[in-house]
């Protein structure tokens, strides 16, 4: 038997850290219009330097190209996808070398291009309060009614993550027995964040005291429990002498709850519909051909201060005001240059899109073709990482609609003659099929298989499932309908 044995050594790594200018410049990648303007508008608040031109002057792209006279050459020029982002290349190398290790002598499937496009949304899309349950109710060891019965009622969980409506009304739209809600509900109760799924603020605070070993005659729950409305209006001296406590412990115990969560699914991103203004628009013009505008009204349009240029340049000054001032036009700079670099970079993968997505622009949803961030990015000249942050939370406006960015980047299938088929367009031909269905007797999901096969599309049927759930369609014996 060998005994163990503890020892100190050290060793040499290296590790990469990015630099504060490109995690802002990635920042400023990724932000949406609003947030874009706003954090434009606090630099402004910030950096003297930096001045707001009128609507009807000057453009953000000539700002960068502007020849200034008093340049210092301690100014270092800045590009946004210059050698800092090497090590995000390096990253993402390092990613595709362990996905061929870990899938060594298997074939690169749909499936695992779905999973790497999903590495790339995760890079910049927040996760919504459903999604992060759905998550958890997946990896829950339940039956599937019950499996069915939780994402039922992970729908029906307002903004703040509470379960407003009764389960008894639950089970009856549902279909499901109240039983098997009322068990999916305690089971929705014990799921991340703590206080998810209760009825009210009242029991959600109690569930996390719960969470954190408090039993029932802690003080804090019996104050929740017995004395709410008092202690909503913090009458201590009266829960003082309800309570039998002194008043130094109510107010511990008032201290404690106060430091829940009252509203736990506040935390994640919204799921909902809300209105967006479009980045970009495409539209055809009356000579027929495609265009492609790009929205800067919202982006305030900057310069540098003259007066303060010139300061720079005298020799009065003392090294730390020099060097303020120099911290400051770098500053500046840097945000004038990557405001371009971002608004370049969306049009040019705009202008891709468009040729990639011909179909889809002159037809319609139906020709949307299979396409990845990395077929873009080796044609726009950046890093496929660099199309991920650029596209996330922004719009385009087709003569179709108004979609998301992510949306014309998807995997796909081959049919019999070799044309590609995009998933979203594989989910727009189940969701005509189940449309056109006879209530009385809805398609099975084999059906829908043998359906599509018929217009050589090969397609699993644990995918039609997938997808008929994505698109919140229900299982056959729910569509069902009688006369």
């Amino acid at each position: 038997m060998c005994a163990q044995e503890f020892r100190q050594s050290q060793k040499q790594t290296q590790s990469q850290v990015l630099a504060p200018q490109l995690r802002n410049s990635l920042k400023i990648l990724q932000a949406p219009a609003t947030e874009l303007r706003t954090s434009i508008l606090e630099e402004l608040q910030n950096n003297p330097l930096l001045e707001e031109l009128p609507l009807d002057s000057i453009s953000v792209e000539d700002l960068s190209h502007d020849k200034d006279e008093d340049r210092t050459g301690e100014i270092d020029e800045l590009n946004f996808d210059a050698e800092d982002f090497s090590t995000l290349d390096r990253l993402n190398e390092d990613i595709r070398q362990q996905f061929a290790e870990e899938n060594s002598g298997q074939n690169y499937s749909s499936e695992d291009e779905a999973r790497r496009e999903h590495f790339l949304n995760s890079l910049v899309l927040g996760t919504s309060l459903q999604q992060h349950l759905i998550e958890q109710a997946e990896l829950t060891n339940c039956t599937e009614s019950e499996r069915e019965a939780l994402l039922y009622l992970i729908g029906s969980l307002d903004d703040h993550g509470f379960l407003t409506e009764s389960l008894s009304n639950c089970a009856l739209q549902s279909r499901l027995p109240l039983r098997l809600m009322q068990a999916a509900s305690e089971r929705l109760k014990t799921f991340d964040p703590a206080g998810i799924g209760t009825a009210d603020l009242r029991d959600c605070l109690d569930t996390q005291l719960t969470r954190l070993d408090h039993d029932e005659a802690s003080l804090p729950r019996r104050i929740l429990r017995e004395h709410f409305n008092l202690l909503v209006r913090r009458r201590i001296p009266e829960l003082a002498r309800l309570t039998g406590a002194k008043a130094d412990e109510i107010q511990d115990a008032i201290a404690q709850i106060g430091r829940l969560d009252p509203a736990p699914g506040k935390r994640f991103a919204p799921d909902s519909n809300t209105v967006v203004d479009p980045d970009v628009t495409v539209f055809l013009d009356e000579y027929d051909q495609w265009q492609v505008h790009l929205h800067n009204d919202y982006i305030p349009k900057l310069r540098i201060n003259s007066t303060y240029k010139a300061m720079l340049a005298k020799t009065t000054l003392s090294k730390s005001e020099k060097e303020f001032l120099l911290e400051r036009l770098r500053s500046g700079k840097f945000l004038i240059n990557s405001i371009e670099q971002r608004q370049q970079t969306i049009e040019r993968i705009t202008r891709e899109l468009l040729i990639h997505q011909r179909e889809f622009f002159e037809e319609g949803v139906a020709k949307l073709r299979p396409l990845t961030m990395n077929t873009v990015a080796q044609v726009v000249g950046v890093h496929e990482t660099t199309i991920s942050r650029a596209t996330a939370n922004k719009y385009i406006r087709t003569p179709h609609g108004t979609f998301p960015f992510k949306y014309f980047f998807t995997t796909g299938y081959k049919s019999a003659t070799g044309d590609a088929v995009s998933n979203k367009s594989v989910q727009d031909m189940i969701a005509q099929l189940i449309e056109d269905e006879d209530p009385a007797k809805p398609l099975s999901d084999q059906a829908i298989v043998n359906l599509l096969q018929e217009k050589d599309i090969k397609i699993a049927r644990r995918t039609v499932a997938k997808y008929r759930e994505a698109l919140g369609i229900l299982a056959t014996n729910l569509r069902r309908r009688y006369e």
